[in-house]
């Protein structure tokens, strides 16, 4: 009981939320937000130990078109949704539906995890999600950040149909 009590003093796990999340026996999508990344992974737990099936990070888009001097915005909206994206097109065989996994991360409406769940989404990955939660699709496609158009429908495209 002490660690149980000492992890949640530092913020790293809510464990009644885990409980519900074990207890539903589904894959899990977690989503992890870093300084400098967005990290995107699919999880299965077997008696509450957790084996991470596949995984993403946002610094993988360097490999598919990402300018170098936008490398500080890999934490971005537009980078998170690409990011989901590329997990759902590594994950295509997977046929169950998966649950979100936000671990303490608040759960706003538009955020990066939620650009991310709709690009695992739009690569025909099964979330149970609500549409009214996902960011405007301008946000998405990086009209409000540094990153042009251009550049996003590239990598997007790139993603899509392998390089």
């Amino acid at each position: 009981m002490k660690l149980d009590k000492k992890r949640r003093l530092e913020y790293k796990t809510d464990y009644k939320k885990r409980l519900i999340l074990l207890k539903s026996k589904s894959l899990r999508l977690v989503i992890r937000k870093s300084n400098r990344y967005v990290t995107i992974q699919i999880v299965k737990s077997k008696d509450a130990q957790d084996e991470v099936l596949f995984s993403v990070n946002t610094k993988e888009l360097l490999k598919y078109g990402w300018p170098k001097e936008r490398i500080g915005s890999l934490k971005s909206l537009p980078a998170s949704y690409l990011g989901g994206l590329l997990l759902g097109k590594k994950v295509k065989q997977l046929k169950e539906e998966i649950i979100l996994d936000s671990g303490l991360a608040p759960n706003i409406k538009g955020s990066k995890i939620y650009a991310a769940v709709k690009g695992i989404i739009d690569s025909g990955i099964k979330v149970k999600h609500n549409e009214k939660i996902f960011p405007s699709v301008d946000r998405m496609e990086g009209k409000n950040s540094k990153i042009e158009l251009k550049t996003f429908n590239k990598i997007k495209e790139t993603i899509q149909h392998g390089k």
